[in-house]
């Protein structure tokens, strides 16, 4: 098992899990027309990577535009609207302990999309990661609208990673990440023109700028890419054990914000992903899902 990738992935959950302090500032920005701009600025931002590399970004063909769009609908717009709707009627916590059983689906599905059989080391690991992240998240309070959110966030969690896999062969994590934002600039600013109106634009604060760039550079462009790597390097199983890290990154990052340091709970949670992450890491590699990824687009 490469270290590199897993770190890779790490980083990128970090970013995800730092990132909610920063959403939090944008609940009285029109909201759609900013994750517009984000999704955009973050697709600038691959393309000029892309030419510096001098990495060909190549354009979709037949079947592959569907599966970008499903993962650009499901993973960043549906999920974005399952976290503002669910929100007004679930605590912070249910929706993250939705997420949290992520690792579980990936454990099952990713070798599937991959052409193999799940793991039952790595899908023991899920089940210790996703228990070890919801001690950290806590349990909150919801009612039925709030619960059927979280399971529309907990579906569209995985989807962002799963309907990947068969366009990741051909054009790898960064014609991924280039293409799905260009589909989500458009999706949202769509969205943005119907719900919030053209100048919407001319209500975003100084602040509302701030975070947005925050969530362009950091949570979209550099994470995008590294999940993407991450995946296609070590497959989708073990990659997603890798989520576990979002609830702790986020617990630390409050604390390091000034918040009250975490209770023995949180504490004991982050020993139980950190040993449901060694579990799952450690031992024989499987054959190399990038290979299988690869022929899986091809066909």
């Amino acid at each position: 098992m490469k270290a590199l990738p897993i770190a890779a992935g790490a980083l990128g959950m970090a970013f995800v899990g730092g990132s909610a302090a920063v959403s939090g500032r944008l609940t009285d920005a029109p909201y759609l027309t900013v994750q517009s701009l984000r999704y955009a600025v973050a697709c600038l931002l691959l393309l000029g990577y892309a030419r510096l590399r001098r990495t060909p970004v190549r354009l979709p063909r037949g079947t592959e535009w569907l599966w970008l769009l499903g993962v650009t609908v499901t993973g960043l717009l549906f999920f974005n609207v399952a976290l503002v709707r669910g929100a007004a009627h679930a605590e912070p916590a249910v929706l993250g302990v939705a997420v949290a059983c992520v690792p579980i689906l990936l454990a099952v599905g990713g070798p599937l999309f991959e052409g193999r059989g799940p793991a039952p080391r790595v899908l023991a690991a899920a089940v210790v990661v996703t228990a070890g992240a919801a001690l950290v998240q806590g349990l909150g309070r919801t009612d039925g609208i709030g619960l059927f959110w979280a399971a529309v966030t907990f579906a569209c969690e995985a989807a962002f990673t799963l309907l990947a896999i068969p366009v990741l062969g051909r054009h790898g994590p960064l014609g991924v990440s280039v293409h799905t934002t260009a589909l989500a600039t458009v999706l949202f600013g769509v969205a943005g023109l119907v719900g919030e109106g053209p100048g919407a634009v001319t209500r975003l604060h100084a602040d509302d700028l701030v975070a947005g760039a925050y969530l362009a550079v950091l949570l979209t462009a550099v994470a995008f890419l590294l999940w993407y790597t991450c995946v296609t390097r070590i497959g989708a199983g073990r990659a997603g054990l890798l989520t576990g890290v979002a609830p702790i990154a986020a617990a630390l990052m409050g604390m390091a914000l000034g918040g009250p340091s975490p209770r023995p709970l949180v504490w004991a949670g982050i020993a139980t992903v950190a040993a449901g992450l060694a579990i799952g890491l450690s031992g024989r590699r499987a054959p190399a899902p990038s290979a299988r990824v690869a022929a899986a687009s091809v066909a």
